[in-house]
């Protein structure tokens, strides 16, 4: 009954509810399950003692029903996603299960088989017309069968890729629901391998996301006799994204899912794929049909295409507009199983010809309105889908990374709440750049840049890095020279050295470095990085410009990769550019100020006086850069004129500024109010108490410049001073 067991193993009674059979080989050979784990085990390590992913185990429900969860993680606790009521099973059987026809093929050649002509409908059973390869779309179980004495079936539920799908309800195990997965076509050697294959992999697969695999059997076919193979696995209740993603708008367009809804989906899933990497093992073919919500939990389902990384021999299965251009000459890899979720993605959130003329590709982003708005999604789609797998995503666990920052991304743009969060990429920003509104509206000088931009994070498993964990020299001179003394010439150490020696100053030697490494096999995208700092430093800014864009094209969800491209644009006096990126990246993350005072001054230097002001006052109040924040406001409403300068002198009034500094501040709006129009002032104001009248101004800059001689450090100083506050004071007549 249960092909799963093997012999020799060791045999014992299983302990499951109401099941009386016997524990062979890991399972039960009635109701298909483990035992219960042992007393001792760690709670989130795996048999082999690895750490899971998300740092704790989640225990299985084994009633009749498949456990909902209750857990709320779908969409990483940045995203509400709509739950799907679980969906009672026996609502769920087809009442007339049907092939449709346009979905017929041959399972041999591919050639359409079943058709209708001529008014009449097409076979459901048959000989391949091409190449005379049987062919079957007749379910092959009927209400009332019972399967290896023990599954009752109920009826179809859906027909796959490889054949019709049953419910069943499992009399040896407290009626549980179950559901059966047969073969398309028993002629079909193929589909029988691809079978046998499943059910090999599938009984080890253990996963929260990842359908569980209870047993294999076999029932004699009706028509031939000859016995059939089904896998027994749990029911999902709920209904597949490919479901969601079919509701329709009023023009009868299909309606796509929200973007942060789709990027949770892929969220969610994408630990599943790598568990099943971690196995050696490839999906294959991935789509929205493969996955089911049931409340808050997602499933992948479907398992029927897995193979094993270095099996070239058996026969591969793909859906057309979801799989790798390369499968046919070069196999599935990693790369094409990220390229068909990246794929499902494009297509769970808008509308292209995915079939067609864009079957391996995207659309521009002109012809997509959702890929102009979010340019890291439409990045991060390129990535994963690049025409040539070595540019892709390289893991499951790489692209997550990437997905949670666009996420992040996309849901603070909608409800315009900032996602600070750690990055797994980049350390935090050194310093704020561009913080001295003293400076302004010039843009911040490269080497600031250059010193004050995150640093890639060194790896952990890397020989030296308890070294570099402890080398925090400032000079970047003195960090050059104890680099060059560290322990182990390391990659992290080859790297920490050309960044210290574009910090200070020698460019030449950190080129030579970079080059050196970049034919080495310890080359990264980090090279590219550490080329944009050096452009960056040299003012090449062409070139620092496109080669942080490079990285913002590899780490589309990383705010360091954007904010150094963001100044590099600056810098190259694409300032419009530069600012719709600082935007991005502080509007996402309040941990870079650097963005905050880049948003204020690219919208001053665009005349934007309400934008800069706007940027700078979303520096809380809790944050060290706060008071740099406020005079940056200060600043660009001194800038704005007339308009702006009651506003001004009420700012100054509440900074905390040392009297010198506050005086050299009240004498550059007082000066400004000197020479605006008096016709341009509403009747009444005042500016630092004193009304938009020539004498009383003059008489106030005269009182701020003696301010300023009491101060003075010395006489020289002092005298200047008094000179001026003489100067300035209104004429009198005695």
């Amino acid at each position: 009954m249960g092909d799963i067991a093997q012999q020799g193993a060791p045999v014992s009674t299983c302990r499951g509810p109401g099941c009386g059979g016997t524990i062979q080989d890991g399972y039960c050979d009635v109701c298909g399950l483990a035992p219960a784990p042992q007393s001792g085990t760690a709670a989130g390590s795996s048999p082999s003692g690895r750490q899971s992913r998300r740092g704790s185990s989640r225990s299985s429900s084994r009633s009749t029903r498949t456990a909902r969860s209750s857990r709320g993680r779908l969409g990483a606790g940045l995203v509400s996603v709509p739950q799907v009521p679980y969906r009672d099973p026996s609502t769920a059987v087809l009442a007339d299960p049907r092939v449709p026809e346009h979905e017929r093929f041959c399972s041999n050649c591919a050639q359409r088989v079943g058709r209708g002509r001529d008014g009449q409908p097409g076979r459901t059973e048959g000989f391949c017309r091409q190449c005379g390869t049987a062919y079957s779309f007749t379910p092959k179980l009927i209400a009332g069968d019972l399967v290896a004495g023990q599954y009752e079936v109920l009826g179809c539920l859906a027909h796959g890729g490889l054949g019709w799908i049953y419910l069943a309800r499992d009399r040896n195990v407290s009626d549980r629901w179950v559901v059966l997965k047969g073969l398309l076509d028993t002629g079909d050697a193929d589909a029988i391998a691809a079978a046998v294959a499943e059910r090999r992999f599938l009984a080890a697969v253990e996963h929260p996301n990842i359908v569980k695999i209870f047993n294999f059997v076999r029932h004699p076919d009706p028509r031939t006799r000859e016995p059939v193979g089904y896998i027994v696995m749990e029911y999902v209740g709920g209904a597949s994204l490919k479901e969601l993603r079919s509701q329709r708008d009023s023009t009868g367009r299909l309606r796509p899912l929200p973007l942060a809804q789709g990027l949770a989906y892929i969220l969610e899933i994408l630990p599943a794929l790598g568990h099943l990497h971690g196995m050696g093992l490839l999906y294959c073919d991935f789509k929205p049909d493969n996955m089911i919500q049931t409340e808050e939990q997602l499933k992948l389902i479907d398992l029927g295409a897995v193979r094993r990384t270095d099996d070239e021999d058996s026969a591969g299965f793909k859906t057309d507009g979801y799989c790798a251009p390369e499968l046919e000459s070069e196999g599935a890899s990693v790369e094409s199983d990220l390229f068909t979720v990246a794929r499902t993605l494009a297509v769970l959130t808008f509308n292209f010809d995915y079939r067609g003329a864009y079957r391996y590709t995207l659309p521009p982003a002109a012809h997509v309105p959702l890929l102009e708005q979010f340019p890291s999604y439409r990045r991060l789609l390129e990535r994963a889908t690049a025409a040539d797998p070595a540019d892709r995503f390289a893991s499951a666990s790489e692209m997550a990374e990437q997905v949670v920052g666009v996420l992040r991304e996309v849901v603070a743009t909608e409800d315009g709440q900032a996602r600070p969060a750690l990055s797994t990429v980049f350390g935090a920003e050194r310093a704020a750049f561009g913080a001295d509104p003293e400076q302004w509206p010039r843009t911040p000088d490269p080497h600031a840049i250059v010193t004050a931009l995150p640093v890639p994070m060194v790896d952990p498993a890397d020989p030296a890095a308890a070294f570099l964990a402890t080398t925090s020299i400032g000079d970047p001179g003195q960090l050059v020279a104890a680099l060059e003394a560290a322990p182990v010439a390391s990659p992290e150490v080859r790297l920490a050295l050309i960044r210290a020696r574009i910090e200070s100053g020698d460019v030449d030697m950190a080129l030579g470095e970079l080059a050196a490494l970049e034919e080495s096999e310890d080359a990264d995208w980090r090279i590219t990085w550490y080329r944009g700092l050096t452009a960056l430093a040299t003012r090449d800014f062409a070139s620092a410009r496109a080669l942080f864009d490079t990285v913002y094209g590899l780490l589309p969800g990383e705010a360091a990769a954007k904010l150094a491209l963001a100044a590099a644009l600056e810098c190259a006096g694409e300032h419009e550019a530069a600012s719709r990126l600082y935007h991005q990246v502080w509007r996402t993350d309040t941990g870079y100020p650097s963005a905050a005072f880049g948003v204020a001054r690219t919208r001053l230097r665009a005349h934007d006086i309400d934008g800069a002001i706007a940027a700078a006052d979303t520096v809380p109040a809790g944050s060290g850069h706060h008071l740099a924040a406020q005079l940056a406001a200060f600043a660009a409403q001194l800038a704005g004129g007339a308009g702006y300068l009651v506003a001004a002198g009420h700012r100054l009034t509440g900074l905390p500024l040392d009297p010198e500094r506050k005086a050299w501040k009240s004498i550059a709006v007082l000066d400004a109010a000197r020479t605006v129009a008096t016709t341009s002032i509403e009747p009444g104001a005042t500016v630092l108490g004193c009304r938009f009248d020539e004498d009383e101004l003059r008489r106030a800059l005269e009182s701020q410049y003696r301010v300023l001689a009491r101060l003075a450090p010395d006489k020289l100083s002092r005298r200047d001073l008094v000179n001026r506050a003489n100067a300035i004071r209104p004429l009198s007549w005695v």
